[in-house]
């Protein structure tokens, strides 16, 4: 076991502290590397009229919150040298809540431009911004996932690590939606895409609801 029951809830051994370190280091780059992508994404997406790129740039800034979220319980571990089950839990709640904002804005702003019929531009900046996050944040959610193994299948880990690979599926299913607009030039592709991140973010925010996140492969 790397972290021990204690009264304050799961004291850290020195073994657990230095993967919790980790895992900090991990939520904080998640932090850093997010505010950028999202702030580019939702000004490419803006500028081509594209809702599911600014769907995803406004993704990334959700993450970032809820990677701010982990941050400060981390350091809190690291600190206390225990780990706070109440307000881990609360936590989880606060990235669930997170998913629900992102699903209400993409379903409403993708309606509206389906009714609408407003045609996007073509964006080479935003498909640039999909294919290094399909590099980026694999790579990140493995990470996590290692450190939240390592720690006894830590749940606010593993439940970051599983945000991060819904990230992974979002620039996915956003660049595949992009993409075919390009080629065939089918506008309403592009909300569909959308529809498909609000699912998403859905389901992930009723896991992390009920606390059933970290359960997920």
């Amino acid at each position: 076991m790397s972290i021990e029951d204690g009264p304050a809830g799961r004291a850290l051994t020195p073994e657990a502290e230095g993967l919790t370190r980790r895992g900090l280091r991990l939520a904080q780059f998640t932090v850093t590397y997010n505010v950028i992508e999202g702030i580019l994404a939702v000004a490419a997406g803006v500028a081509a009229g594209l809702v599911s790129l600014v769907g995803f740039g406004l993704d990334s800034g959700i993450e970032s919150i809820s990677a701010v979220i982990v941050t400060v319980r981390l350091s809190a571990r690291l600190r206390n040298g225990s780990t706070d089950e109440a307000m881990e839990r609360r936590a989880l709640r606060g990235v669930a809540l997170t998913f629900f904002v992102l699903a209400a804005y993409v379903v409403i702003v993708g309606t509206r431009d389906l009714l609408t019929g407003e045609l996007p531009d073509q964006s080479p900046v935003g498909i640039a911004i999909l294919v290094l996050s399909l590099i980026v944040m694999p790579w990140l959610a493995w990470a996590k996932t290692r450190v939240g193994k390592a720690l006894d299948d830590d749940r606010l880990i593993l439940a970051d690590a599983a945000e991060t690979r819904v990230c992974v599926l979002l620039s996915a299913s956003t660049l595949i939606g992009i993409g075919l607009f390009t080629v065939t030039g089918q506008a309403w592709l592009d909300p569909v895409a959308g529809y498909v991140i609000a699912a998403f973010a859905v389901r992930e925010g009723m896991e992390a609801w009920e606390g059933e996140l970290v359960e997920d492969d």
